[in-house]
């Protein structure tokens, strides 16, 4: 049985570089019936437009229909894709994301998360019936590709947003076992959280990682592969971005803003302001 690896072994992606964020792309395929062991790298949203579609967990299975879609999580299955209809084809459009733009989504979207009294099903697929919206949601995606020019990184995560924002609307119960998805992303969002959270708060990335319930070295970790630098630079990066701000308002004075930056004492702060900026904090109000 053969082997894929998804997205990246897909000949019709626009771009196959790994650390792509998204991808949206055409699968079509003239074989009557074929069976695979697929290794998904990222979430996907499979869009069937013509034959049927059978996905296969270890726990469970799912069969889809052109009247459905389904959005399944990262991680090995097995697909079999068959055509329904005598000199019909196996049509659809695949729309590819890995767990950040999740993360960033809920982030931004918090009421998406809402509190819901019903046992969320932890399934590792989605399940969702096309109406006259998503119908014509999956046609301008299909508009998109055809147009002769591959879509840039930033239209299609704003296809993707689209879509997670009117699941979220007509599907939240469903929306909200997306968190089940991947523990990992469980955890960026944490980490996303406390950080955010806690910016002008006197507390060490120790006390962090403690309520993020992690180690001190895997909070770290974690933290650089999201925001590409260490917990105590992005922090100390903020707040003098802050206290910057602070400063070009006539009746700040810097004696009154450092306790609220998170510095408990004046010095403290006078030389976190010079790494970042250069010059003092009185030489930079001067200045502007």
């Amino acid at each position: 049985m053969k082997k894929s690896i998804l997205p990246a072994d897909s000949q019709t992606a626009h771009s196959q570089n790994e650390t792509d964020h998204v991808s949206i792309m055409r699968y079509n395929s003239d074989s009557g019936s074929k069976k695979a062991r697929i290794e998904l790298r990222q979430n996907l949203f499979s869009f069937l437009l013509e034959g049927q579609k059978s996905v296969q967990y270890a726990e469970t299975q799912v069969t889809i229909n052109p009247d459905q879609f389904m959005l399944l999580s990262a991680g090995n299955c097995l697909m079999r894709e068959k055509i329904t209809a005598e000199g019909g084809r196996y049509r659809s459009i695949l729309l590819f994301f890995d767990n950040n733009l999740l993360v960033d989504f809920f982030l931004r979207h918090p009421h998406t998360l809402g509190a819901s009294n019903k046992k969320i099903n932890e399934v590792p697929f989605l399940l969702f019936e096309k109406d006259a919206f998503l119908i014509n949601f999956i046609d301008s995606l299909g508009f998109m590709l055809s147009s002769g020019q591959a879509p840039s990184v930033e239209m299609q995560k704003l296809k993707l947003e689209e879509l997670l924002l009117y699941l979220s609307e007509h599907y939240p119960e469903k929306i909200q076992s997306l968190r089940n998805f991947s523990y990992e992303a469980d955890n960026d969002l944490l980490i996303r959280q406390a950080i955010t959270a806690n910016i002008y708060n006197t507390v060490t990335v120790e006390e962090l990682a403690f309520l993020c319930h992690m180690s001190l070295s895997t909070f770290k970790r974690r933290f650089a592969r999201i925001h590409g630098t260490s917990p105590n630079r992005w922090l100390l990066e903020r707040r003098m971005e802050k206290a910057a701000e602070m400063l070009k308002q006539a009746e700040c004075k810097v004696s009154e803003i450092y306790f609220e930056l998170g510095y408990e004492n004046l010095s403290s702060f006078i030389q976190s302001f010079k790494q970042v900026h250069g010059v003092t904090p009185k030489q930079y109000q001067l200045s502007n």
